[in-house]
């Protein structure tokens, strides 16, 4: 996939993933994995044979890449091997590696308040809002339209997010005053010939794209940096807060799970182990101990009777 020889197997390959409905991202993702095991390989991935999947497997680990994306370049070689060359043989060598499994951070509700009160304008203050009070991740902000927002029925649709799935989320009366306070000051210079309901509430520079979440990881780290939060928060971390306070505060966890858009409770059932506020409030058999009815002595014992 480095040279014009093996630019048909690319184009099959782009075909096949078309097909199966992969998203730019995917296909971006597998065609990038193939690419680094023909130059590993020195030659068409066409060409491998299970020796060659084997000793590519190990290059990875050597070269001290990280398990999660090691996983992810293998994911895209497996569907080249299973899909593209029908090559199952191949696609049975490739095997992936568990994550360790780590604990969220997450922000207290405190520092949450100072980040939003530290950002630097209206816009700022407005993507932040809906990452934390609405649990939407990076990409789901970015993306919204003025369809989206549902102030009759107080609702943000989500359309098509991760995994090619619409939800909707709560729309709190304080995000909703953000949002109209910022529908009236955003650009509009790309507005023109865009229905209204089709219109990027976020629009980026380039005429008919909204702002890239890289932009947004940017304004976030900034916002963080001046609210003085030390930990090595991600801009993920907002949807993490969101998903524990509600937890805290007692909301149903199936109610999360479909706030979040979680396929499996499992994994909103996570939150629980992050959830300071219930765990700090369990009570420690160690202090139950202090409450225990003294044991009564020898002499307090009743006498057998005869």
């Amino acid at each position: 996939m480095t040279t014009d020889a093996i630019s048909p197997l690319r184009q099959r390959m782009i075909e096949d993933m078309s097909a199966r409905k992969l998203g730019a991202h995917g296909q971006n993702s597998h065609i990038s994995s193939c690419k680094r095991f023909a130059a590993f390989l020195k030659r068409s991935p066409d060409t491998a044979n299970a020796e060659d999947v084997r000793q590519f497997q190990l290059h990875l680990i050597e070269t001290g890449l990280s398990i999660c994306n090691r996983n992810r370049i293998m994911t895209g070689l497996k569907f080249l091997f299973r899909v593209t060359l029908r090559r199952l043989d191949l696609a049975a060598e490739i095997y992936h590696i568990k994550e360790p499994q780590k604990i969220p951070l997450v922000m207290s509700p405190h520092e949450a308040k100072r980040l939003l009160a530290m950002a630097g304008n209206l816009k700022v203050h407005v993507m932040l809002a809906l990452g934390y009070g609405a649990g939407l991740r990076a990409g789901e902000v970015v993306r919204l339209r003025a369809g989206d927002i549902d102030s009759a029925q107080n609702i943000i649709r989500i359309v098509q997010a991760k995994g090619r799935k619409d939800r909707n989320v709560m729309l709190s009366p304080e995000t909703l005053d953000l949002l109209r306070q910022w529908w009236k000051v955003r650009p509009t210079s790309h507005d023109e010939g865009v229905p209204r309901q089709q219109r990027w509430l976020f629009p980026g520079r380039t005429p008919g794209k909204p702002m890239t979440t890289r932009q947004l990881n940017r304004l976030f780290h900034q916002t963080a940096d001046a609210a003085g939060i030390r930990k090595a928060v991600t801009l993920h971390a907002l949807r993490h807060s969101f998903a524990t306070h509600l937890l805290e505060r007692g909301t149903d966890i199936r109610v999360i799970q479909a706030l979040l858009g979680h396929h499996k409770l499992d994994t909103t059932a996570r939150y629980t182990r992050v959830a300071t506020g219930m765990i700090s409030a369990v009570e420690s058999p160690l202090d139950l101990l202090g409450k225990l009815p003294k044991t009564p002595g020898k002499r307090a014992k009743a006498a057998q009777p005869a």
